[in-house]
């Protein structure tokens, strides 16, 4: 068995793709929800879950989202899978701008774009097998036309992803989280995809689990070239898996940058406090570290604070805050950051 993430030693990641492979470019993206009204209702409001995200991802690397939750880490990854329509912005995959394309356009874009999904048992179909669940997308696409063929395709994949063959004619209630979150991986897997949104994908496993998926997602990664973009909340599954990270805060990216200078030298004071709160193995250092305190509570997304939305906590904060927005600018070579203060 793997060990647990603790006891794991961050892999020596580089980017794994030269500088302009870009597979997947997101610039200035939009979500906003409407909430209230109605017929006795005032106007609605507008929930500004995502408000002017951008980044790009290179061909077989990891991208880390993180950020608290209510951040709009995950609906930014509906977006770029197309659950959420955007509201403005450009999602440019493969050279492709998403937004712009047909529903047909689309349908066929979207078998390179897979996500692996928080809860590996409401994701499931109860009513099909695991063979089934598979076997869908290797039909619905054309990817294997022939019945024998998926079948054996479909044996493959479970192979792949540590599963026994037998396991397709199980059910998912059949099945514990760790399988039930390796059908998950397969069913991904089944279309060949690109990019992979992995969607908190070990939130809901025990430690040990959790480890054998990180595991499992690298050694797919390596051996098919996968690009991941990675949402989570636990900044050590982060640090394991991730080339670079980007955190986020009420809807914006407050801070991106390779993992370990993010880890080792946090430039934003919103990144500090998150970094703070993980624990660290050694009492001694532990006991001597500093552990910025923030205070209040995060903002609503349908009243978000003037200028900086990370003011009213920030330890740092000065007038001008609750006036400028501030830009994500280049703070040190490849490493970005939201504060005028730096």
């Amino acid at each position: 068995m793997s060990a647990p993430l603790a006891e794991l030693d961050a892999p020596d990641r580089g980017l794994a793709a030269q500088p302009g492979d870009v597979v997947l470019s997101v610039r200035n993206l939009v979500k906003h929800f409407e909430v209230g009204g109605g017929l006795l209702g005032g106007p609605p409001a507008l929930v500004k879950a995502v408000d002017g995200v951008s980044f790009d991802i290179r061909r077989g690397e990891t991208l880390g989202l993180v950020g608290e939750s209510g951040c709009g880490k995950t609906t930014t990854g509906r977006c770029i899978l197309h659950l959420d329509r955007p509201t403005s912005g450009a999602i440019v995959f493969e050279g492709r701008d998403l937004t712009a394309l047909s529903e047909t356009e689309l349908r066929q874009a979207r078998r390179r774009i897979q996500v692996i999904f928080q809860d590996p048992y409401s994701s499931l179909n109860p009513r099909m097998t695991v063979g089934e669940m598979i076997e869908e997308p290797l039909a619905v696409h054309g990817i294997v036309p022939e019945p024998k063929a998926r079948a054996a395709r479909v044996r493959e994949l479970l192979s792949q992803v540590g599963l026994a063959a037998g396991m397709a004619q199980r059910y998912a209630h059949q099945l514990s989280g760790g399988q039930r979150q390796r059908v998950g991986i397969a069913r991904a897997l089944a279309s060949e995809p690109a990019l992979i949104v992995c969607d908190e994908p070990v939130s809901a496993l025990d430690v040990s689990i959790q480890a054998q998926i990180i595991n499992l997602l690298e050694e797919l990664q390596e051996q098919l070239g996968l690009t991941y973009l990675f949402v989570a909340h636990d900044l050590s599954v982060v640090r394991h898996i991730s080339d670079r990270v980007a955190v986020m805060y009420l809807g914006r990216i407050v801070e991106i940058t390779d993992r370990d200078s993010l880890y080792a030298a946090p430039q934003h004071p919103y990144t500090r406090a998150l970094l703070s709160a993980v624990p660290i193995p050694d009492p001694a250092l532990e006991a001597r570290r500093e552990r910025p305190v923030l205070g209040g509570e995060v903002p609503s997304p349908l009243r978000p604070p003037s200028g900086c939305a990370f003011h009213p906590r920030c330890p740092i904060a000065i007038d001008e805050c609750r006036r400028a927005v501030p830009d994500l600018r280049e703070v040190r070579p490849g490493h970005r950051a939201a504060c005028i203060r730096l």
